[in-house]
């Protein structure tokens, strides 16, 4: 309850989490039966960069700012879209100009279509309620102020069959891998077919060995990792990437983001280019 992902938005992690749900949510709109995306933990949708907070990290900078200064990569066109949409005033040309980012729940929302949908929760109050200030009166988009993994039984399976669950928590219990681990194991056996994606942070990599041996235990099946690391050593005390699980990725989705990752590396200029995509269960 005391994480403020406004000190933290648009950074390195930002960027590289919002790209790869971005593609997911590509092949979603690719068949026309609608889907739904039920975000867990989706924080107040929309930061201004200008916010003393935000300026007080400057962590946008290294993040954000350093891909909107370099070449637009082909592959985030919608990326880049709905951020044009959040900054009219922006030229969309380098950074100059942008000021606010937007978060999961805002980006999914401008990636939906007539026949989709949008869950989204948040149990801080103050985020909550800034998430429905910042959101548009749409049918189409739920704002939940309530535990995002008991969301999880609440609201799957989704009518539509088809969807996307993100969970990204803060990571401020120290059980929180855990959590995750028997959320997943309950939620599968209730939509067998849904794809999940959870973000985590790279950092005591003993217990992320210790995560990935626990997904593995539980017998699901297709379970891809994925880490973007822009720091050489890893440390408990420091951020050092951005690390995602999917589970059932879409076709090719594990392709995409191996071609991604060493071009958003480029873009954002880190003094470490680690990557790895890999299948915990094939």
């Amino acid at each position: 309850m005391n994480y403020r992902h406004i000190f933290h938005a648009g950074n390195r992690c930002d960027v590289v989490k919002h790209a790869v749900l971005t593609l997911a949510l590509r092949h979603l709109r690719a068949k026309e039966k609608g889907f739904a995306v039920l975000d867990t933990h989706a924080g107040m949708g929309l930061y201004d960069l200008n916010d003393s907070r935000a300026l007080k990290t400057g962590e946008a900078a290294e993040g954000i700012v350093r891909l909107l200064d370099s070449p637009a990569l082909p592959e985030l066109a919608d990326y880049y879209a709905v951020l044009r949409k959040m900054n009219p005033l922006w030229g969309g040309q380098g950074a100059e100009g942008f000021r606010v980012y937007p978060g999961s729940p805002l980006l999914t929302h401008h990636l939906l279509r007539a026949q989709d949908r949008l869950i989204a929760c948040e149990l801080h109050p103050d985020d909550a309620e800034a998430l429905r200030l910042h959101s548009p009166a749409d049918t189409r988009m739920q704002i939940h102020c309530r535990d995002g993994y008991e969301a999880l039984g609440a609201f799957l399976p989704p009518p539509e069959k088809r969807g996307l669950t993100l969970i990204d928590p803060p990571y401020e219990q120290p059980d929180e891998f855990d959590r995750i681990v028997a959320c997943l194991a309950q939620t599968h056996r209730r939509w067998a077919s849904g794809m999940t994606m959870i973000w985590y942070p790279v950092k005591d990599r003993p217990a992320l060995w210790k995560f990935h041996e626990a997904l593995a235990a539980t017998g699901i099946p297709k379970i891809l990792c994925a880490e973007f690391v822009y720091e050489e050593d890893s440390r408990a005390d420091r951020l050092g990437g951005s690390g995602m699980i999917l589970i059932n990725p879409p076709w090719k989705l594990d392709e995409e983001i191996k071609a991604l990752f060493p071009a958003l590396h480029k873009a954002m200029r880190t003094s470490y280019e680690g990557a790895s995509v890999s299948w915990i269960a094939a």
